[in-house]
């Protein structure tokens, strides 16, 4: 890090210094960095009275006249942390979400970057040339310790680590020193990714890497989205195929196209921490290239962050598979961009800025000029209706692989369920019949019910009372494994109560069930079947759900019970039976995509069955058996429903008609809020131009959460820049009070 204080300046930069405000401030370029400086550089710049680091946003800028410009204090790394693109990405971002710069610019740069994390630097060592037979004999009478090194290194294939050889040989430092001195050790200092020896998919599932011979739909998918890749000409195209249908192997030999052209590839996943499988053929099947598969996750340490987006930046890593923010990667030359499994929520930021990771996918291969694949069985109907129209181009995988059938879809009416037992039961009779007959075959099971917790509410029959969240407006959950109440929303914990907190009442009922009361019921059913729960109560411990993952791969685990986390990214052959419960739960969220969501999950759900040679049936428990996502997903028609619920959002002006944002207000004071929303929407009707609609102010359907009131406007608009370039300055004049904060949510899907 050279010290640069002092040099003769020769030229300007802009530079936007972390935390200190959302614009770039210009500082001169000394002449020792003029030939190296370039956007994207981290570097130390003085501002006020201190020394901050900053990323260079604009080289060379324009110096105002008449002003002494401070000069830049020093380069921190030779190698820029963000890419041009990137940089254009984040000015993007902050004009279509509303949002203030600074916050694009953490959410982009990882904090261990932003922060002045250093590499770790590791002496490796190396025979600098073999030992004659005479002075390896001299070293084991005189100096055994060092004769034990150059045992040691001579049956290492590489470089090894100086700190582990000593440590693992029980030696002292002078040892290693004695053999550099005599010329028979050379050590190097080298940066070594923290990743490579701490990877918790290094033992991901290894597949053969040659792969599978495409199939004639899979080929020509290739052949379609490969064009444009060849050519370096951006397109967006939607793979829409079905269940089990090789998506992942249309991915994999995009990437291998794009890294064998030179480029580089990210592939985008709802969850990296449920996806052993596919970087295991990621790895495996990229091994022969020579490329590195940097995997970006939440157990990552500020470190391993640190080194894996520096290898990517250093081009030593040219494939990422990660969440959403694996979409600001630093990869040099990149060609492709993958957005698995497109329609899931997860791609959506739930903190400002409120970005989505599809779309912004979709912005930066546009700005490199670089192909993005949207895949899905179910993909968004946002997504869809671009296809439709001819914005994205549309490739579609009709059949499984290996043409294998799709698996038998029965619908189980729980209203006649009802009628047959005592109470309202947790499983069907079919469906117990369809585990039983599975157990018996040595075949495995998944089933599917998106609530934690043993019971969803604690309900007193005298007063009628819900016993509810001190903090929110939810019900309390029991959670019978240690006898409390939870709130899902801000985590409240208390002992599990015995009386009405209202009335006294000791006729407390626990109405509906969980993942933690279908277990009880499993076990009781089946008392020698293998059982696992994969939900947030259970998956505390690291890494735990890969192990769960890799016995039920392995046949140790018959019944496998979750919640959505086992919806997506399973393909395991030996499953033959799915039952999704209480497969109408979305339908009754107070929102206009339940529909929609609804079906997907039913779809995601139910394509885990039958992947293998033997034939999956799909059990689906509802209250309510002819509504449409249910009647469409039994019939895998994603155009019918596509087109169903398409009308019925034009009818209501919803998107993808129109652009959907979601403006909240939020504070302590319940009055202060209301005041605040409904003056808010007062002053803006006055502004806004005709073909702007306007719903609200309202209280959100979850009105308080962790002693927050809420409050929320919806604006429905043909276009966002143009809605935005109204509402911003009036929201600067009007909002940003201590009392009420306000989020802008462009795009917004979560309603609640």
């Amino acid at each position: 890090m050279p010290d640069l204080l002092g040099e003769i300046a020769a030229g300007a930069a802009e530079v936007v210094p972390f935390d200190g405000g959302s614009r770039p401030y210009t500082y001169s370029i000394p002449r020792a960095l003029l030939p190296t400086l370039k956007v994207g550089h981290l570097v130390r710049i003085p501002l006020g009275n201190r020394v901050r680091l900053g990323v260079v946003w604009k080289v060379p800028a324009d110096a105002p006249e008449g002003t002494r410009l401070r000069p830049i204090t020093a380069l921190e790394h030779e190698q820029a942390v963000l890419t041009p693109d990137v940089c254009r990405l984040a000015e993007w971002m902050a004009e279509y979400y509303g949002c203030s710069f600074n916050s694009v610019l953490e959410t982009v740069l990882p904090s261990a970057v932003r922060t002045g994390v250093r590499p770790v630097l590791r002496r490796l060592l190396t025979l600098a040339r073999k030992p004659t037979d005479e002075e390896l004999a001299a070293l084991r009478r005189r100096a055994p310790k060092q004769a034990l090194v150059l045992d040691y290194l001579s049956g290492q294939p590489g470089p090894a680590d100086r700190a582990k050889a000593v440590d693992g040989l029980g030696i002292g430092q002078t040892a290693v020193d004695g053999l550099i001195a005599k010329g028979l050790v050379s050590e190097e200092a080298k940066v070594i990714l923290r990743t490579a020896y701490d990877d918790p998919f290094s033992d991901a599932e290894v597949v053969p890497s040659a792969g599978h011979t495409l199939n004639p739909e899979q080929a020509a998918a290739v052949a379609t989205m490969g064009e444009g890749l060849a050519r370096r000409e951006f397109r967006a195209h939607l793979l829409h195929g079905v269940t089990g249908s090789g998506k992942t192997e249309v991915y994999i030999s995009l990437i291998r196209q794009a890294l064998a052209a030179g480029g580089s590839a990210i592939f985008l996943v709802p969850e990296v921490a449920l996806t052993p499988q596919t970087v295991g053929r990621l790895r495996s099947r990229l091994a022969d290239l020579g490329t590195q598969v940097v995997v970006w996750h939440s157990h990552l340490s500020a470190g391993e962050r640190f080194d894996a987006w520096m290898a990517m930046a250093l081009g030593q890593a040219r494939v990422v598979v990660g969440a959403r923010s694996a979409v600001f990667a630093p990869l040099p030359d990149l060609r492709l961009i993958v957005v698995d499994e497109e329609h899931e929520p997860s791609f959506k930021q739930s903190e400002t800025p409120l970005y989505h990771g599809r779309d912004v996918a979709v912005m930066r291969a546009k700005l490199t000029g670089a192909t993005c694949v949207l895949g899905s069985a179910t993909p968004s109907l946002e997504t869809w209706s671009n296809a439709q129209a001819g914005r994205y181009g549309l490739v579609r995988l009709t059949k499984r692989v290996d043409d294998r059938p799709m698996p038998a879809f029965r619908i189980v009416d729980m209203r006649r369920e009802v009628l047959h037992a005592k109470g309202s039961p947790v499983l069907a009779r079919e469906l117990v019949d369809g585990l039983r007959e599975r157990l018996a075959r040595r075949e495995q099971s998944i089933l599917f019910l998106n609530r934690r917790g043993h019971s969803r509410a604690c309900v007193c029959p005298a007063c009628g009372v819900a016993v509810p969240c001190p903090h929110c407006s939810v019900p309390l959950t029991l959670h019978r494994t240690d006898h409390t109440v939870r709130c899902h929303l801000c985590d409240h914990r208390a002992p599990a109560p015995t009386t009405c907190p209202t009335c006294q009442s000791p006729e407390i009922r626990w109405k509906g069930h969980g993942t933690q009361r279908a277990e009880e019921v499993i076990a009781q059913l089946f008392p020698r079947a293998r059982l696992a729960r994969m939900d947030a109560d259970t998956m505390g411990k690291k890494h735990l759900f890969r192990q769960v993952l890799s016995d039920f791969r392995a046949g140790r685990i018959d019944i496998l019970l979750g919640t959505q986390m086992i919806a997506k990214g399973l393909d395991f052959p030996r499953v033959t039976l799915v039952g999704i419960l209480d497969a109408d739960l979305s339908l009754q969220m107070p929102d206009f995509r339940a529909a929609e969501r609804t079906f997907q999950l039913l779809t995601q759900v139910a394509g885990r069955a039958g992947r293998g040679d033997l034939e999956g049936a799909v059990v689906v428990q509802t209250f309510q058996p002819a509504s449409d996502p249910i009647q469409f997903a039994k019939r895998c028609d994603f155009e019918g429903f596509a087109a169903a619920e398409l009308e019925r959002r034009r009818e209501f002006g919803y998107p993808p008609g129109r652009h959907l944002i979601r403006h909240v207000f939020r504070g302590r004071n319940e009055e202060k809020v209301t005041f605040t929303a409904e003056h808010w929407v007062r002053e803006l009707e006055k502004a806004l131009p005709a073909n702007v609609e306007i719903r609200g102010p309202t209280a959100c359907p979850i009105a308080r959460i962790q002693e927050m009131h809420r409050h929320h406007v919806w604006y429905l608009v043909p276009a966002v820049a143009p809605f935005l370039r109204v509402l911003r300055p009036l929201r600067e004049r009007l909002l940003g009070g201590d009392d009420v904060a306000d989020i802008l949510d462009v795009d917004a899907l979560d309603c609640a």
